[in-house]
């Protein structure tokens, strides 16, 4: 398996990788000045290998997901995470360490759930979401495309929070948020768009 992105988030990924003893034969850079990271090398990805996003940006995420779309390894989780077996969990998703997973209707591809993140019963989180550390997600939660949920923040039962969305590290979500917004306080308020597509 190669892993995109030689940095932070990239060492983490290869992390949860050999928690699940899973090798690592290369990272995928553009920063071509490197031919080696964390001693693994750093080099092109073939036709035949396969790869998982260890990039933190959605938009990134998703860019690289449509160029190289058959070559996704499955999802990728940390052994300590606890993921209910009634999840359905998209490729190349990533759930890292204490995150934990209740009975979830769907988490979708290039998904990040991140450090002691806990989704619960009956939510949607889809395609290139990042939930970041420490969010708790209440059930019946849905979550669109590329939204980033920043850290310790909280959405309450039943919220709808639409695609491209930046939730601030911290927010209370207690209301439906269009696409697009970012949101930030407790209570939650949108404070400005993101540019759309």
């Amino acid at each position: 398996m190669k892993i995109f992105g030689a940095s932070g988030h990239g060492k983490v990924v290869n992390a949860i990788a050999i928690n699940n003893d899973i090798v690592v034969d290369g990272f995928v850079d553009d920063n071509y000045e490197q031919d080696s990271y964390l001693g693994i090398p750093v080099n092109n990805v073939s036709k035949t290998d396969k790869i998982i996003i260890g990039i933190g940006n959605n938009a990134i995420r998703k860019i690289l997901a449509y160029k190289y779309e058959h070559q996704w390894h499955n999802a990728l989780l940390h052994k300590s995470a606890s993921v209910s077996l009634q999840s359905q969990i998209g490729l190349g998703t990533v759930v890292m360490p204490h995150a934990v997973i209740n009975e979830a209707y769907a988490i979708g591809n290039h998904c990040i759930i991140n450090t002691a993140a806990v989704v619960e019963h009956d939510c949607i989180v889809k395609d290139f979401v990042h939930i970041s550390p420490n969010v708790t997600l209440c059930g019946g939660v849905v979550i669109d495309e590329g939204t980033h949920v920043g850290a310790g923040s909280v959405v309450i039962p039943g919220i709808k929070i639409g695609k491209w969305c930046t939730i601030g590290a911290g927010t209370v979500v207690i209301r439906d948020i269009p696409d697009y917004a970012v949101v930030v306080g407790n209570p939650g308020r949108i404070i400005k768009y993101n540019k759309g597509d």
